[in-house]
């Protein structure tokens, strides 16, 4: 348990490569296609400039998405110490604990700066024409209205949706998996559950749902972060019987 963090940083240079490697094989015919055009193009071996900084990109991307901030000459002289078998300044419960610590600390940074951004967001938005807020905080707009039945809180619903970040990132979407989603009403977020009440089938809505009604300051599975609200266009294609 002591070492966890070292070694996951450690092993991200491993998932980093082999990602990577994934992205090579794919374009190796090309490049194979463009070599035989070329008969002068030759492939440089690696070098060690070229290694070391390979590893470092790789180490920097773990480290960059914990949120940790670094003085980078006292990183270096800590890799430095490490690599060469020089005496450490810290033993591995120290570095893990002051590790821990960091991290933590970041991601309390983040959640408060998404509560902010949250904030602001929710407000300009609700000030939008054709964007309503009910008593719960959820805000919605019409995109299309339907001549169905609405859904109750105990019904099954079938619908096609995208959901995005306030950023605008995609995090999800039945449209692009090809196949509409089914469940039952009252086993979603609450967003979910209020919003899509308010639709009949048929119908096309966008639906505003801040964090509370979603995942909290948890967020959920490195997907969505703490603090978030979710954007999502929906459209109700039926009432499950």
């Amino acid at each position: 348990m002591k070492k966890t963090i070292l070694s996951i940083l450690l092993a991200s240079t491993v998932l980093f490569a082999c990602n990577a490697k994934g992205t090579a094989e794919a374009s190796k015919d090309s490049a194979k296609d463009a070599a035989s055009k070329d008969t002068t193009t030759t492939t440089k071996p690696a070098s060690k400039a070229d290694i070391s900084y390979a590893v470092g990109m790789a180490l920097g991307k773990s480290v960059k998405d914990t949120g940790i901030e670094l003085d980078y000459n006292a990183f270096l002289q800590g890799f430095k110490d490490n690599m060469e078998s020089k005496k450490l300044k810290l033993t591995d419960e120290q570095a893990s604990s002051y590790i821990q610590e960091a991290i933590a600390k970041a991601q309390e940074k983040k959640a408060a700066d998404n509560k902010a951004k949250e904030t602001r967001f929710m407000e300009d938005n609700g000030k939008k024409p054709g964007v309503k807020t009910t008593a719960s905080g959820l805000q919605y707009e019409v995109i299309s209205e339907g001549t169905g039945l609405k859904p109750q809180a105990t019904d099954t619903v079938k619908v096609h949706y995208t959901g995005t970040l306030m950023d605008g990132t995609k995090f999800d979407s039945s449209i692009d998996r090809g196949e509409p989603a089914t469940f039952p009403l009252d086993q979603v977020i609450p967003g979910w559950t209020e919003g899509i009440q308010l639709m009949s089938v048929g119908s096309k809505y966008k639906l505003y749902i801040p964090s509370s009604l979603a995942y909290g300051e948890s967020g959920a599975g490195g997907v969505i972060p703490p603090n978030s609200p979710l954007i999502f266009e929906v459209e109700l294609l039926g009432i499950e019987k």
